[in-house]
């Protein structure tokens, strides 16, 4: 029985690789991350003592680096227990929970029928390349020249040129004994009852072929070159082959890249940009992991497909009025279906930009520093409706209100409770940073836009108690182990980061405490997600070097160079590669103690301010006193921990086997 591609892609998408395998092996606790759906195992198909079978559940597939076995959930069972290949369907359907597909005599002449189609768009495709290189096509060469595209790029993309001519192409696949019915069914004539003779769709064009996930040829988009068409940008219309809110322009290209990385950027990234144009100047700059919705707003479907290839894509959009309205929209479509492991981040253009205009003159650091600071949901929520004026109970209650609805769409339970905890703690530290004393001692609102500090200012919830004198947040604020850090890295996290990239055996002793370990800084925070992922891939040839290489090649070098400089001007040198490993083990479990330590207080500072903001909210005078006494507590104990960081430095030299300046006394 012949299976249809959807129906395995759909068994497939919901059954976990690790849960057909898991039921073989046993995964290795160590080096399996379970949460990023990475795991680790000894080969089934060989004998070893140590795993080097690696399965991810996001791709569907397994690799072993050891006998060089990989494969899908179909290969694995079909290569290891020795099912037939219907046998293995069967298996993988039932543990989707999908019954298996009857025998469709009318289905099966479809897919045959789609087949002799898509050999149509394919002979399409290669006539409008050829047209591209004649004498008619010499203005559309000009005008992909004027956009910087490079010969290979027009190559790679097989861009092309319809001529303006109502049968040229008509005429070419008819000579090749194509039927009018094949050539009205693909979408590339426009005929009906009321069209004596069908002409072409397409007519002085630049042409891009539209892939399907199986990089054939579905459709077209065409880019008038006349100022006076009526449409700059045309689409095949729906067609057995092509529904244009199901598909993603770059999509196969784009999942490729993904799942070698993104380049430079984040490991796993996706971007959806704008259109065709954008999608092919970010190629030719080297990012080659973006895809375009076809003319339209971003889809249900489209969304699907990107959540498919990553599980937090970046949405770019221009940021003028109009972007920031189609960014809205974007956000209201995703937080629905948002779950753990699911969502997305918003990356706004400087307002008159588009992607290719950054990446033209510059290449892509550009582009790459705009990826960099993009916006998770919950940010591009508040930023939308925290965006006037509050100056009265009832407005503040009316954005209270609507951000308790926006959030309720959410329909996973554990995610929707912690966007409720998140937009109120937005909402308190906004309100209280907002409230400016006047001088008959009455709060007056003046919105500041952002996340505020209380201050005891004697408001109307009650005197703050002595010792409270309204600067203690700015303290606390300031203090660097509970403010953002997200310019640079503090030197306790630079420690933790380096000990491990210095010392990577630590990962195999305490790898889900690594694996765990939460920064402040947001670059080390993309750095520790590529380093676990890294340690994963290389298994058991894991070493100093090789995760240095493959840091390096992701882009981290001048992080870890700032790092080391630190921590030698620091003169902590259990974190360096001189360090015996005694040493850095010692050095790294110090500094995790603090850290967690720091964690814990920065979050006790945010609920103890929350309380109080609440408490003045509703002038609970008797609760903000324990409340206040709290706050002085968590910031003697702030102190405390500031002084011992302090006087640790050159901590852990225990075996004297440390070569440096430290231990040489230079």
């Amino acid at each position: 029985m012949r299976f249809s591609q959807s129906f395995l892609e759909e068994i497939r998408d919901r059954v976990p690789i690790s849960q057909v395998i898991g039921r073989r092996v046993t995964w290795d606790r160590k080096k399996t991350n379970t949460s990023r759906g990475d795991w680790w195992a000894c080969c089934p198909f060989h004998g070893e003592k140590s795993p080097s079978f690696h399965c991810e559940d996001r791709k569907g597939r397994y690799h072993c680096f050891g006998c060089g076995v990989s494969g899908d959930h179909f290969r694995f069972l079909t290569d290891l227990e020795g099912l037939s290949f219907p046998e293995a369907v069967q298996q993988i359907a039932d543990l989707a929970g999908v019954p298996m597909p009857q025998r469709d005599v009318q289905a099966e002449r479809r897919e045959k029928e789609r087949a002799g189609l898509i050999d149509v768009m394919e002979m399409a495709a290669q006539f409008f390349q050829d047209q591209l290189q004649t004498a008619a096509g010499a203005k559309a060469r000009a005008y992909l020249r004027e956009r910087g595209l490079s010969g290979r790029t027009i190559e790679t993309f097989r861009l092309g040129y319809a001529s303006d001519s109502r049968n040229a192409l008509k005429t070419f696949l008819a000579g090749k004994g194509i039927p009018k019915e094949d050539i009205e069914a693909c979408g590339l004539v426009v005929h009906g009852p009321e069209i004596p003779v069908s002409y072409d769709r397409f007519r002085d064009r630049i042409m891009f072929p539209i892939l399907s996930s199986r990089e054939k040829v579905i459709a077209f988009g065409g880019r008038a070159l006349s100022p006076d068409a009526p449409a700059k940008y045309l689409n095949s219309n729906e067609t057995e082959l092509f529904h244009k809110g199901s598909v993603l322009y770059n999509f196969a290209r784009a999942r490729r890249a993904a799942q070698a990385g993104g380049g430079r950027s984040e490991p796993g990234t996706v971007i959806a940009v704008e259109g065709y144009m954008d999608v092919i100047a970010l190629a030719q700059a080297g990012i080659e992991n973006a895809v375009a919705p076809l003319g339209t707003a971003l889809t249900e479907n489209q969304l699907e497909l990107l959540w498919r290839m990553t599980p937090e894509p970046v949405l770019c959009f221009d940021g003028d009025g109009a972007g920031l309205r189609a960014a809205a929209r974007a956000a209201d479509l995703a937080l629905p279906h948002i779950k753990p492991g699911r969502t997305v981040r918003f990356a706004l253009l400087p307002d008159g930009k588009d992607p290719d205009d950054l990446v033209k003159h510059e290449g892509r650091a550009p582009f790459d520093r705009v990826l960099n600071e993009a916006k998770p949901l919950a940010e591009m929520i508040w930023s939308r409706e925290a965006n006037g004026t509050f100056d009265t109970p009832e407005k503040r209650a009316e954005l209270e209100a609507r951000l308790r609805q926006i959030v309720s769409v959410i329909a996973d339970e554990n995610v929707r409770r912690h966007y409720q905890q998140d937009m109120r703690d937005r909402l308190n530290a906004f309100f209280n940073a907002s409230r400016q004393p006047r001088g008959n001692g009455e709060g007056r609102f003046q919105p500041q836009g952002g996340r505020g500090n209380f201050r005891g200012q004697g408001g109307r919830g009650g005197q703050a108690p002595s010792g409270f004198s309204g600067g203690i947040s700015d303290r606390l604020t300031r203090s660097t182990l509970v403010k953002g850090a997200y310019e640079h890295p503090s030197l306790r996290e630079s420690v933790l980061a380096l000990t491990v990239v210095n010392h990577p055996g630590l990962m195999l002793e305490t790898y889900d405490e690594i694996a765990g370990i939460e920064y402040e800084n947001r670059e080390l925070t993309r750095f520790w997600s590529a380093l676990l992922s890294a340690g994963a891939l290389l298994g058991h040839r894991l070493s100093a070097e090789s995760l240095r290489e493959v840091l390096e090649a992701e882009g981290f070098g001048p992080l870890i160079a700032a790092m080391e400089q630190q921590i030698r001007n620091a003169r902590l040198w259990t974190a360096t590669v001189e360090a015996a490993f005694e040493d850095a083990r010692e050095g790294y479990g110090q500094a995790y103690a603090l850290h967690k330590r720091a964690i814990d207080l920065r979050r006790q500072k945010l609920e103890l301010e929350r309380s109080i903001a609440e408490a003045t909210e509703a002038e609970d005078a008797e609760r903000l006193t324990p409340l206040y006494r709290a706050l002085q507590e968590v910031h003697l104990e702030i102190s405390r921990m500031e002084n011992q960081e302090a006087i640790i430095d050159g901590f852990g030299v225990l075996s004297g086997r440390i070569k440096g300046p430290a231990a040489s006394g230079s």
